[in-house]
């Protein structure tokens, strides 16, 4: 039987409209990707309800995409080794001392808003004599999973970014690394099952807003029309509502210190799954068709459709 969560009504009508889910067909939709998973020689991963679907509603309950996306997810991570290592664990020192400067923010919503979910990058708020850009991705991809299990507007509506520039250095900037900005978008592109909506510089310095603009080069296709850059402070308050705002922008929401608190309570509780996860991936050694199938990845499962159309054995 199922163990995943019921959704609000409003999420729910998406998920019926938009993302093609029979809630009564949801528990078989789960076990069939789950047996396509435990078949594959070159995997080893997490087959957890919650888990699996996701990857079920972010490629609209197609049994081929979803398969793709399930493999990607697990190989494109080997290619992002600066990301992707030992590092990666709930009680890492370095992971917890970044979560504790509120670098990274998600914002709590009302439980009946069926919006995206948004993440505040304060990319000026961290040393980068301790840090290194790819160690707050690290940390960001980590409650990107996170959010797989267990933020159902994530999972259903997708997700917003929003870059605040303000406080950034030359230090900062020169951190930025945007090859692996580049090639982490193409990860959540690509294998993330949760969608992003869109990534939003603000408080951009006037006199950088047109080099920051240049950096929709580095991203995916998809994704370059969905950056906007600003200089005007205010550009957040058209981005979030203001009871959910940290009070430090404005808002009537919880401090960043309350809110990086409940972050790092909510990573703590996810240590056995990152300790796992360490031996989590794909093994392209092990693909039971080798490397040429794998480039016809899309065409050995049949055509793009409806996941309930296909034959499972």
């Amino acid at each position: 039987m199922s163990t995943v969560r019921p959704l609000n009504a409003a999420l729910q009508e998406i998920c019926t409209t938009e993302l093609n889910e029979i809630p009564a067909r949801v528990s078989q939709d789960i076990e069939a990707l789950r047996d396509w998973v435990l078949k594959q020689p070159h995997l080893r991963a997490c087959t957890d309800d919650q888990f699996l679907l996701a990857f079920l509603r972010g490629t609209k309950f197609s049994l081929e995409r979803a398969k793709e996306k399930f493999d990607r997810f697990y190989t494109l991570q080997r290619s992002i080794p600066e990301v992707f290592n030992d590092r990666r664990l709930a009680n890492d020192p370095q992971v917890l001392d970044i979560v504790r400067t509120g670098v990274l923010l998600q914002i709590p919503m009302d439980a009946d808003d069926p919006g995206p979910r948004v993440t505040i990058i304060r990319a000026g708020s961290y040393d980068t004599s301790k840090h290194k850009f790819q160690d707050i991705i690290r940390v960001g991809s980590m409650f990107g999973e996170i959010m797989m299990f267990e933020d159902d507007n994530a999972t259903v509506s997708g997700y917003v970014e929003i870059m605040d520039m303000a406080g950034v250095t030359g230090s900062h900037l020169f951190a930025l690394q945007p090859q692996l900005l580049s090639k982490f978008s193409t990860y959540a592109d690509e294998a993330m099952p949760t969608r992003q909506k869109g990534i939003h510089f603000i408080n951009v310095p006037a006199a950088f807003e047109t080099g920051f603009n240049s950096l929709r080069s580095f991203f995916p296709a998809k994704i370059k029309s969905r950056i906007s850059v600003s200089s005007d402070p205010a550009a957040i308050n058209e981005l979030v509502r203001r009871e959910y705002l940290p009070q430090e922008y404005g808002g009537t929401g919880g401090t960043l210190q309350d809110i990086s608190h409940t972050m790092e309570t909510k990573l703590s509780s996810y240590g056995s799954y990152f300790q796992e996860s360490q031996s989590f991936g794909a093994n392209d050694k092990l693909r039971e068709f080798g490397v040429h199938v794998r480039r016809n990845h899309r065409s050995s499962f049949g055509a793009v459709g409806s996941f309930r159309k296909l034959e499972i054995d």
